[in-house]
């Protein structure tokens, strides 16, 4: 039988595999699901190094589809369902996507986008009452095929696209998830990932943020290959994740700082009941978390939530535990045993600890990346094979802890000075008026550039001048006067994506539409 499934289906096949909003999948069934699907993808003619691109939300089908990919020797791209068709059509030509897997909340836009991409050879709908008659039904797919053993298995991996935040999406292609390989291989990286990150081999997986992010999947589907049941929902409520927590046993659980602000707004009542006694491990990434917002989470939760450093290229990096990031706050941990950490300058030269510079990572396993069809990009990103940079500023402390000052696209260049927006964002969190904040630098003709804060206030705030002159002299007040924002923008909502990363561009981009950008 399938190779992951089937071990566990062995001992314990009555157990629940899968459990989404619709009902749960025991282990037996998963297996049997997941070798049908496999010579579905073959009879579609699907072989082993193709793409395949699945369009759908956190439900049963999709982890049926991904578990699939991976013995079939398939590439697949768990596609942003919120693009649109346009954008849909670009990321599926430029993989080179063989076969369209889309659920039927997406069918419109994914119909679209089929239609003017020209490499598809099959289209499956996910529950698609309605689907145009180019997709096949998946469920009809599943039951004309055999539920035995398929031969020649092989490793696949997951393709995903970054977000975008500063132009198309890219494809990355990690060399860890090669297809081809031995099946083994991917068995020891799920089970080395999980007991890095303290998830028990049985344990209970909450997902609630989008599986095509690439850390929700690989604390999601990888915890799945050792054994661990995976709860998921297709969208984040913060009382209901509390009652999935206690309700499922739940053992882990990866959010974003945005998810952090939704539960700490939960009423005292609403949070009285909840328990959490289940929770082993808490993992939190993808954006900047506010330190009184971390304090106030480890308060609730307790000492099981712990911060990771990484990305859609590298994977996870470092890591910091509750008490460590007490101990040493806003540090994002000390390299993990497979990842080497350097900080460097401008010149490619080592810095000394507390200096800051590019954050570079070297995968100790050997293992790298490019972006596909993006030769320059995967250069650019590169100071030699197997050594990268995700765009990041940071230093190591004299204890070899990594914190992170800002990304190199965002930083302000002003009168020769650099500035770096974090260190203001962080501060103007603080002002008991401000929500949500994002800082960007704007032309200024003697300058080059100038500071400019946008704001989301908090609920009672309305905007004024007078308090816009009150959050600069906050400003000043915690900082160099000359990092402070020289102007105020008021906003009702930031462009973020559901990780909690945000789209400063959106913001940045009218002020510089006349202009030449330097950065």
């Amino acid at each position: 039988m399938a190779y992951f499934p089937e071990r566990i289906a062995a001992e314990r096949g009555a157990d629940t595999a899968l459990v989404d909003e619709r009902g749960s999948t025991t282990w037996s069934e998963f297996n049997q699901r997941v070798n049908q699907l496999v010579h579905a993808l073959r009879a579609i003619g699907a072989t082993a190094g193709d793409v395949i691109a699945i369009c759908a939300g956190n439900c049963r089908e999709n982890y049926e589809i991904m578990m699939a990919a991976n013995h079939a020797g398939l590439l697949y791209v768990p596609v942003n369902w919120h693009f649109s068709a346009e954008e849909l059509a670009y990321v599926m030509a430029d993989a080179g996507a063989k076969v369209l897997f889309a659920e039927g909340q997406f069918m419109e836009s994914a119909a679209e986008a089929a239609a003017d991409t020209p490499t598809l050879a099959a289209c499956v709908a996910i529950r698609g009452d309605g689907a145009p008659e180019a997709f096949q039904d998946f469920e009809a797919l599943l039951a004309g095929q055999p539920n035995s053993e398929p031969g020649d298995q092989s490793s696949g991996g997951p393709m995903f696209y970054t977000s975008g935040t500063t132009g198309r999406p890219k494809g990355v292609k990690s060399s860890t998830f090669a297809p081809g390989g031995p099946l083994e291989m991917l068995a020891m990286i799920g089970a080395g990932l999980s007991g890095m990150l303290g998830i028990p081999a049985d344990g209970r997986t909450l997902i609630c943020g989008p599986v095509y992010h690439s850390a929700q999947w690989a604390f999601s589907f990888l915890p799945l290959l050792s054994g661990s049941q995976v709860v998921m929902r297709h969208r984040f409520d913060p009382l209901e994740t509390l009652t999935l927590i206690d309700a499922h046993k739940v053992t882990n659980v990866h959010l974003v700082p945005t998810q952090f602000h939704r539960l700490l707004r939960l009423e005292d009542t609403e949070r009285s009941t909840f328990s959490g006694a289940s929770l082993e491990a808490v993992w939190h990434g993808a954006a900047p978390c506010p330190p009184e917002v971390k304090r106030r989470m480890i308060e609730w939760w307790g000492p099981v939530i712990s911060e990771y450093y990484g990305s859609t290229e590298g994977a996870i990096v470092t890591a910091a535990s509750a008490e460590e990031w007490l101990a040493r706050p806003g540090t994002v941990g000390k390299p993990s045993p497979m990842a080497e950490v350097t900080i460097r300058d401008d010149d490619g030269n080592l810095c000394e600890a507390t200096q800051a510079g590019q954050v570079y990572v070297k995968s100790l396993t050997g293992s790298d990346f490019e972006y596909h069809n993006e030769p320059n990009k995967t250069a650019d990103a590169h100071l030699e094979p197997g050594t990268y940079t995700f765009g990041d500023i940071g230093y190591l402390d004299e204890d070899g802890y990594l914190f992170l000052s800002d990304r190199k696209i965002d930083m302000i260049i002003s009168g020769g000075v650099n500035i770096y927006p974090a260190e203001i964002e962080a501060v103007l969190a603080i002002h008991p008026a401000i929500e949500d904040a994002a800082v960007f630098g704007i032309p200024n003709e003697e300058f080059g550039e100038e500071v400019k804060a946008a704001v989301k206030l908090a609920p009672g705030h309305e905007p004024s001048e007078d308090l816009s002159q009150h959050i600069i002299a906050h400003c000043q007040a915690h900082l160099a006067r000359y990092k402070a924002p020289k102007s105020i923008d008021y906003e009702t909502e930031f462009p973020r994506h559901e990780t909690g990363k945000l789209y400063k561009r959106l913001l940045r981009d009218r002020y510089w539409q006349d202009f030449e950008r330097k950065i």
